[in-house]
């Protein structure tokens, strides 16, 4: 760790020996949000493809390979799969099994990444992943976002703060990374339940957290709110100001894996810093220079 926040590749260095990079890669997954069995609009703030805009989906072993044959497998030599649209552990275990065997077509691939909604692990889902965590690494990412359960239904997420518990607390037991989301910029946030959500993601030992800004994409409920001027969101001083209030309570064993979000630039619509990750990047280390903090100087143990 150096001495403002607990990177991820200083965590992977560590872990690995060597230098560690992500192949994002779409499964084929749909989401429980999207395809009736609890919605059909999804969460306000998600586009249309689930994250991973970017991600053409074909084949899995495909996607994989023509990365490694590209310049972007000359980057490392160790690599993670991560499986990132819609819920990766949305479906009946054959299916999962089959999607995640893809996932293994070169000795450069040291883990697999499965990013997913709280309430579709189960102890099946878990039973699964734990036998890959015998052979190799295996992370479950969770959308949290918010501790707040009206913030909750504002963005029609459709699970609950109790999902979140119960979901850590399988993947806690079977002895697999767990990374947590959380959104800043949120509509209604306020101090307290920022304070609740720091306070839930150190208390139940999180491995790692994703912080992003909330942004605003073509095609989402959350843009229709923005063009009614229902919504606005953070100014970029703004977002450093809230990064840094958090960062400082995070617990100091945390990993950051990320401090903003990604949007694809054609889908974006606001704010338009949110394409700058250097402004982001330097923003938050100036900020927490100037006011002599650093990850975890204010968290305060259970």
């Amino acid at each position: 760790m150096d001495n403002l926040y607990n990177r991820l590749n200083e965590y992977y260095k560590n872990k690995f020996g060597e230098r560690v990079l992500k192949i994002c890669v779409d499964g084929g997954f749909t989401c429980p949000n999207r395809d009736g069995t609890k919605g059909v609009d999804g969460c306000i703030f998600c586009s249309e493809r689930g994250s991973g805009e970017h991600i053409k989906y074909r084949d899995v072993s495909n996607q994989i390979a023509e990365h490694l044959a590209s310049y972007r497998g000359q980057r490392a030599n160790k690599f993670i799969v991560y499986f990132q649209n819609f819920s990766n552990t949305y479906a009946n275990i054959e299916k999962l099994k089959s999607v995640y065997d893809k996932a293994f077509v070169s000795d450069k691939i040291v883990g697999i990444s499965i990013a997913t909604r709280p309430d579709c692990i189960n102890n099946e889902v878990v039973n699964l992943l734990k036998e890959y965590n015998k052979k190799i690494f295996v992370s479950v990412e969770l959308g949290l976002q918010t501790a707040d359960d009206n913030i909750m239904n504002i963005l029609n997420l459709k699970y609950t703060v109790k999902d979140f518990k119960m979901a850590v607390s399988l993947l806690k037991d079977a002895g697999i990374n767990i990374v947590a989301h959380m959104m800043l910029g949120l509509p209604q946030e306020s101090k307290e339940s920022i304070d609740n959500t720091i306070e839930l993601i150190n208390d139940l030992g999180v491995d790692g957290i994703k912080i992003h800004n909330t942004y605003v994409v073509k095609n989402t409920k959350l843009e229709e709110l923005y063009i009614k001027g229902l919504y606005k969101p953070l100014e970029l001083n703004e977002y450093i100001e809230k990064l840094g209030y958090v960062l400082a309570r995070l617990s100091p064993d945390i990993v950051i894996h990320r401090l903003s979000g990604d949007a694809e630039k054609d889908k974006l619509v606001a704010p338009d810093w949110d394409l700058h990750k250097k402004w982001i990047v330097n923003g938050i280390t100036k900020y927490l220079k100037d006011n002599n903090l650093k990850q975890g100087v204010l968290y305060k143990s259970a």
